[in-house]
């Protein structure tokens, strides 16, 4: 439910540190509900998370999100647009307070060109997000919605997130009615 990768982190954080002048890596700030990335808008940085949760969402056209993932400390953003030059697939908002380092596009394409650690990286990350999006589908096809509810309410209070009931819903790809219908059987 709420993915980190350290060693991407401690990647980013020396590249950070040995910079003389603090220009290729920056460190953001971002508020409670602030989004980092939006839906269709171009991007000129790729951003990695050092603190904080983001949920990484789809809006569809009639106005209902789902939930891809969140992401904790470690995970990068805005790679995927980067390398294929493409607008961004989806938004990315603050559910905490975030600081994340923000690479410029030049700079992280010199990166994927010159350094062999960061693509070593990408693709573990990329593998990662393959086979956690498989058990994901796989999971969802297999057991029912309360179950799968259940599992996503022990996540969160072991993980210490509150996730509302639209975030519920959202992850979950159900209405919220659907979702309190759900919650009522798990409570009987």
């Amino acid at each position: 439910m709420l993915r980190t990768n350290q060693t991407f982190l401690d990647f980013i954080t020396k590249l950070y540190e040995k910079q003389e002048r603090k220009e290729d890596v920056i460190l953001k700030q971002f508020t409670k509900g602030q989004k980092l990335f939006m839906q269709n808008d171009k991007s000129s940085k790729v951003m990695l998370m050092k603190e904080g949760i983001v949920k990484c969402y789809f809006s569809e056209e009639n106005d209902k999100e789902f939930i891809l993932e969140f992401l904790g400390k470690g995970e990068i953003l805005g790679e995927i647009e980067c390398i294929r030059n493409i607008p961004c697939l989806c938004n990315i908002e603050a559910m905490t307070g975030v600081s994340a380092y923000a690479l410029s596009v030049p700079y992280f394409l010199e990166l994927l060109k010159n350094n062999l650690e960061l693509n070593a990286l990408l693709v573990d990350a990329f593998a990662e997000r393959i086979v956690n999006t498989s058990k994901r589908a796989s999971f969802q096809q297999l057991y029912t919605v309360e179950h799968s509810l259940r599992k996503l309410l022990e996540l969160q209070s072991k993980q210490d997130i509150q996730l509302s009931k639209e975030d519920l819903a959202a992850y979950l790809g159900i209405s919220v009615r659907s979702l309190n219908r759900s919650l009522k059987n798990l409570a009987e």
